[in-house]
Formats: structure tokens, C-alpha cells, sequence
């Protein structure tokens, strides 16, 4: 979207909220404090100099990102403890404390100015925490975590347990509002099985989002063989490579823990497929699919990766597919399953929908079956998808297991939901913010307050067009603020010079604000920006 654009839309969103605002946002004394816990990728990590102690960020930077990932977040697991340890001796890896945690799972490349909304994680939900009234350090925290890890590494529930405590004396020794959001939903359970005292001594809610607790099988199967890319877009070009991220993911107990939950009777079964070529007769060949369900699976992995390896400090370091943590990743499973929640805990769960989802892999096609398994990290998987956030899908999210006080399907993709209005609302309710919302329902609340998003981009002899259509729906008590039953139509226009830097461009919008009607009040934007095609 052009700036000047992305200039307008959100001035009208900031005149929104002052307009509808009683008064400004304040630090309320009241609140239980709320700990927000992050997915996989979801923390900043930092590698620590051992010999002059110096910190450098590995993750998330954009210039020079490949090399340093390469060089400090490069691992190979220990079955003896569980971890995985970074290959370089020199450095070791940490997660910056600043902002009482929130630093480490907020803007998780500080210094990126252009483009930053790819980076955001948690930053979206922290900046409307704070304008419902809680504060950093005293009623709102961060547990960023070393991603890499098994999720029941017993270095990560130490400290999660010492982030509990701290953050209940903090509070005044208020239980505390547990907020994860995907694979830290899996490290949260496996505390909660493995310390269910501590859990409960500290917790009061616990709310999960998009936590894909029988595993996220399309997509990890994809990663395991072919790596993940963590940015889409221009940023690809300065970020990590996909073969870089694959050489880490085959050493991460973490990704393992994210297959395909073994015992879960799924409604259909998520397999890896393959269309071979097998020789008939000695002279002719066939193309067959083949179909294997996930514990088969593991030998296609085998088979496929059994010649991996990665150049590291002028070496070959094998990296086959690892059978050490998947036995691990298989205890990790049991603890998942075995898991209750403690009578004075409250939970509840929050899963995205309306996306397809990948469910099961298929490599190859007719007429170009896969004919060396060795060679397969290097097709194009096609996926089987299922309903679900674009990464969990939804029969794996709802299966928690646990006693739900609700369950509650939002519209939107696996990181997009954590700035969702509707979770936002959610969450207000749960928590117990502000006034309770006379109007609020989980179940349909989508209905209650529908919201339009339409963007289009076309290029025009040397010209680019962007045009964008928004609407919100603003919901008030007071049925009597707006005596007016006339539509207020307003305009505004911003337009650039243009420099060595940035081509000369022009936005204008119109700003269509109805009457309210039976507290509702529909408010649409309809904006066009023109400027040179760079």
C-alpha cells in the first residue's frame, strides 16, 4: 500500500477512537496482571559474546541476517539433556529481559522503519492492553523463550516458573492471566502437566490462541522436508534463507513436537503422499501414489534427509532426519495428553478459521513422480487442506483436552488474530476490563460487528493505483449521542513532491460516518492514492 495511503487510513482510525473515547487512557490499579507468551519464532534472541560478553540480535535482523543465523543459531541436539546447542562454542543464546519481557515478543526487529508491521508479534495487543489501562512491569509482562527447544525443556520451565512468581509479587500477589498464542500454548500445558502446583498457586485464567495442540501436520511435514520461510515479500531478498532454516528445523525438538500428534483419532487422517515411478516388466515404468499415514511417514523422512548435511566452519555437519527427537518429541506427546487443569484455573480457547489450512503433503505429480527420496527437499509440495488459520487446522486447535470455559472460532490467519477486534473484545470480557459489554457474544460476535477490508493495485502507464475500501462498526450504549440522522460525509486529501528518495504521489479519501441506530454506528472510508511507479 502507498504511505501516503497507509497515512490516511490510519488518522481515520486514530479520529475513531478519540471520537468514541470518554476519556483518555489511563493505568487502572485494579487489574489482574495478564503474562503474554509467544509461538515459535516469536522471540527476539540474542548471542552472547562468551569472551568479551558483548550481545548481538540473530533473530529477527534483516541485513546480514543469513550469515549470522547460520553462524549463531546452527544447533545439534544433546539426547543426553534434551537441548539443542548452538554449534558455534563461543556464543550462547539469550532473550532480552527489557520491558519486564514484553521487548523480546513485541517488534521483533526494532530497527526496521519500512515495512516493521511484518515483524510485529505481539505489538498490536500490548499497545491496546496499555490504552485499557494496564501497565508494563506491573500488570503486564512478556516470557520470550528460546524457541529452538523441546517445550518441556526443564531450563525453560525453570524459568517459566521463576516469570510466575515474579510477575505474581509485581502485582501485588495477583493471580495472574496466562494470554499464549500458538506453540506457547503447548509449553504453557506442558508446565501445567508437569507443575501443576506451581500453575495453579499462580494462575488464574489461562487463554490459548491458535494453539495447535494435536500438532500442525501440512505444515510441519513441508518444513521438516523442504524448511519454512518466516517473511514474505521484498524483505526474502535480506532474511533467511529456506535452506538456511531448513539445516536448523531438522535439529529443533520443537518442530518435531509440532507433528502430527500420534493417537489422535483425526476426522480424516493427514498423510504424506507421493506419486513414484516403479519399474515394470524390467522395460516399461508406472507412476503410482503412495500414501503413508504419519508413523510411515517417518520413514519417507528418514530416507529423504539420510544425505543431509550443512557446511559449518569449513566442515560437513550430517544433518539426517533425527530419530532422537522424535523419541523425545513422543514423551512430550504423552505429558501434552496426560495434561488437567487445575480446578481453580479457568481456560479458555481461541482458534482461527475460514483459511485453508495445509492438512496432508503430496510430492510430485503423474508426470513428474519423484524417483530419488534424496531428491525430495527439492519439489514443490502441494497441499491437502482442512478449515483452520492457515497453519493449525481446526480440529487440531479445539482438541485441548481440557475443560473449556469456552471455545470460540475467529475468522482470520494464524498470527493475524492476535490483533483481531474480535479477540480484542474477547479479551476485554475474560479479563474483566472496563464495564461488562451488554452486547458481547463470543459465538457470533462477527456478526455483531462486521468489518470490511478491500485493497486494489493496478499499474497504469508508469502510474501505480491503489484504491482501498474499509468499514467499521462502532457499538455504543448511548443510543441518544448522535441526535443527527444525516450522514456526515467528509473528505481529505495529503499529496508528496517527491524527492531523490521517494516519487511524487497524491491520496484522497472520503469518510462516510451514518447516523446510529439501536447503538450501532457505520463509519466506511473509500481512498485512492496515485504516484509514479519506481
Amino acid at each position: 500500500m502507498a504511505l501516503l495511503l497507509e497515512e490516511i487510513i490510519r488518522s481515520v482510525e486514530l479520529l475513531l477512537r478519540l471520537r468514541n473515547q470518554e476519556k483518555k487512557p489511563y493505568v487502572d490499579p485494579n487489574l489482574d496482571p495478564v503474562l503474554l507468551v509467544p509461538g515459535i519464532a516469536g522471540s527476539i534472541l540474542n548471542a552472547v559474546d562468551h569472551e568479551n560478553g558483548t550481545e548481538e540480535r540473530v533473530w529477527v535482523r534483516i541485513f546480514g541476517a543469513d550469515r549470522e543465523f547460520r553462524t549463531k543459531l546452527w544447533s545439534k541436539f544433546d539426547p543426553s539433556t534434551g537441548k539443542t546447542i548452538t554449534l558455534d562454542p563461543k556464543t550462547s543464546i539469550v532473550v532480552p529481559e527489557d520491558r519486564a519481557g514484553l521487548y523480546a515478543i513485541d517488534v521483533l526487529d526494532p530497527d526496521m522503519i519500512i515495512g516493521a508491521e511484518g515483524v510485529y508479534y505481539f505489538h498490536e495487543m500490548i499497545v491496546e492492553m496499555i490504552g485499557w489501562g494496564f501497565q508494563e512491569g506491573k500488570t503486564l509482562f512478556g516470557f520470550g523463550y528460546d524457541f529452538r527447544q523441546s517445550n518441556r525443556l526443564q531450563e525453560t520451565m525453570d524459568h517459566f516458573a521463576k516469570k510466575l512468581e515474579s510477575v505474581y509479587k509485581a502485582s501485588g500477589e495477583k493471580k495472574i492471566n496466562v494470554i499464549s498464542h500458538s506453540m506457547g500454548g503447548l509449553l504453557v500445558k506442558c508446565f501445567m502437566s508437569l507443575h501443576s502446583d506451581i500453575f495453579e498457586k499462580y494462575v488464574k485464567n489461562w487463554i490459548a490462541v491458535a494453539a495447535p495442540f494435536r500438532g500442525a501436520p501440512g505444515y510441519i511435514t513441508s518444513a521438516l522436508l523442504n524448511g519454512m520461510s518466516f517473511v514474505n515479500g521484498w524483505e526474502q531478498n535480506f532474511f533467511i534463507s529456506k535452506w538456511s532454516m531448513h539445516q536448523l528445523l531438522i535439529e529443533c525438538p520443537s518442530i518435531y513436537e509440532l507433528m502430527c500428534c500420534p493417537g489422535f483419532e483425526w476426522q480424516l487422517p493427514p498423510v504424506l503422499e507421493l506419486w513414484r515411478e516403479k519399474q515394470s516388466n524390467g522395460e516399461t515404468s508406472d507412476v503410482v501414489l503412495e500414501s503413508y499415514c504419519t508413523l510411515e511417514s517417518v520413514n519417507v523422512f528418514k530416507e529423504a534427509l539420510a544425505s543431509n548435511a550443512a557446511m559449518y566452519d569449513g566442515e560437513a555437519i550430517p544433518l539426517p532426519f533425527n530419530r532422537a527427537i522424535m523419541t523425545w518429541a513422543h514423551e512430550t506427546h504423552r505429558i501434552l495428553s496426560s495434561a488437567k487443569l487445575p480446578p481453580q484455573v479457568k481456560f479458555y480457547n481461541i482458534y482461527g478459521t475460514n483459511l485453508d489450512t495445509p492438512h496432508s503433503v503430496c510430492y510430485g505429480n503423474e508426470k513428474m513422480p519423484v524417483k530419488d527420496l534424496t531428491k525430495l527437499r527439492y519439489f514443490q509440495p502441494t497441499y491437502i487442506c482442512v478449515d483452520g488459520d492457515g497453519t493449525v487446522p481446526v480440529e487440531s486447535a479445539m482438541a485441548d483436552g481440557l475443560k473449556a470455559e469456552a471455545r470460540v472460532g475467529v475468522p482470520g490467519e494464524h498470527r493475524g488474530i492476535l490483533n483481531d477486534h474480535r479477540v480484542f473484545r474477547m479479551l476485554k470480557q475474560w479479563l474483566k476490563v472496563g464495564e461488562p459489554d451488554p452486547l458481547y457474544n463470543p459465538i457470533n460476535d462477527y456478526v455483531i460487528i462486521p468489518t470490511t477490508f478491500e485493497m486494489e493495485r493496478h499499474h497504469e502507464k508508469g502510474i501505480e493505483v491503489t484504491s482501498v475500501k474499509e468499514e467499521w462498526e462502532i457499538i455504543s450504549s448511548d443510543n441518544d449521542r448522535n441526535g443527527d440522522d444525516t450522514a456526515c460525509v467528509s473528505s481529505i486529501s495529503i499529496s508528496q513532491a517527491g524527492n531523490d528518495q521517494n516519487p511524487p504521489a497524491e491520496a484522497r479519501a472520503t469518510l462516510v460516518v451514518l447516523p446510529q441506530n439501536d447503538g450501532r454506528q457505520h463509519v466506511e472510508l473509500n481512498a485512492v492514492s496515485v504516484s509514479v511507479d519506481t
